[in-house]
């Protein structure tokens, strides 16, 4: 590891120990958002932004019910997460109670102000746009979100004017679609021909590369920030590597990879289109295992090629 991979390591891993010691959480945010630099960042096309390349998603993970002892675990998570460098937390009507749980915690660590929301509008009825995200943020406990998106394209027709209806009266700063699983990409693409979006979000991890044939050039082109799901295929990759007898390399050490999830990570947000990768995990960690990822260095594209030609004769 190079000195400076490991003086931001140490940093990371100094104010997650302050954390759990009981530091006022407030504070622990302001130390992080004082020092957001230090992380690996992409900036969002249609504004310049910058936003640390590794967030999360609460698909499953974060859909716990009233169930007081798991909220709680799940609050610990987003400390973690918090204290990492995270910033994206992305969820859905779709989710259950996934939107609650994330605003209790929210509300329990004083809403850290690095935190940038992206939810989802998920109703076939074209009407009900503003309703439902009203509702989210309810949820969420929040004024206002950053990043609103047609879930999986439901109605998007009716949703998208809408949404930028609510864009220009400031009431959402970005709007995109979503998709999952490789679905729906010749729509996908037409609507990133067609329409002023600022993000989308697909599926896109070391053995589902489709989106880089078109819709990742198309993205870079328009203009358009890309959010990965299921980075690690729904779990699948990281239990077949952690299963396998073969330890992280060398070489991969020496781009900041610490473990498995870390070396996936790294290859997603190293594509130029990626802004952001958004892994889920109901474990503190694994989420610190994840959050490792936001430091060291970027993969370049000979890198990359190497990272999979090793993983694919791994799985």
């Amino acid at each position: 590891m190079h000195r400076r991979q490991f003086l931001q390591y140490c940093t990371v891993q100094t104010l997650a120990s302050v954390a759990m010691s009981g530091v006022p959480v407030a504070g622990i945010a302001a130390q992080v958002n004082a020092n957001t630099s230090q992380y690996l960042q992409k900036e969002i096309p249609s504004s310049g932004e910058k936003l640390n390349v590794i967030g999360m998603g609460t698909w499953q993970t974060f859909n716990v019910g009233s169930d007081e002892k798991l909220r709680l675990s799940r609050t610990k998570i987003l400390r973690t997460f918090f204290t990492s460098g995270g910033q994206m937390i992305d969820s859905s009507p779709m989710y259950g109670s996934s939107q609650s749980v994330v605003g209790d915690g929210l509300q329990q660590l004083h809403h850290p102000k690095s935190l940038f929301a992206a939810d989802k509008i998920w109703t076939s009825d074209g009407d009900a746009t503003a309703a439902d995200m009203q509702e989210s943020l309810s949820h969420w406990q929040l004024e206002k979100f950053h990043l609103l998106q047609v879930h999986n394209l439901v109605n998007w027709q009716a949703h998208l004017p809408r949404l930028q209806a609510l864009k220009e009266q400031g009431k959402v700063k970005y709007i995109g679609v979503t998709t999952s699983h490789g679905r729906r990409h010749d729509e996908l693409e037409k609507i990133m021909k067609s329409h002023a979006i600022d993000f989308v979000q697909l599926t896109y991890n070391m053995t589902h590369r489709e989106a880089e044939s078109r819709l990742l050039p198309l993205a870079q082109e328009k203009g358009i920030a890309v959010i990965a799901n299921r980075p690690f295929d729904g779990g699948y990759l990281v239990d077949r590597l952690k299963r396998s007898s073969e330890a992280i390399p060398d070489w991969a050490r020496d781009l900041g990879c610490k473990n498995w999830p870390q070396f996936l990570l790294k290859y997603i947000v190293s594509h130029p289109a990626i802004t952001c990768a958004i892994p889920a995990t109901s474990k503190v960690v694994h989420m610190k295992e994840n959050m490792g990822a936001l430091v060291g260095a970027i993969p370049t594209e000979e890198q990359r090629k190497h990272m999979l030609q090793y993983l694919l004769a791994l799985v």
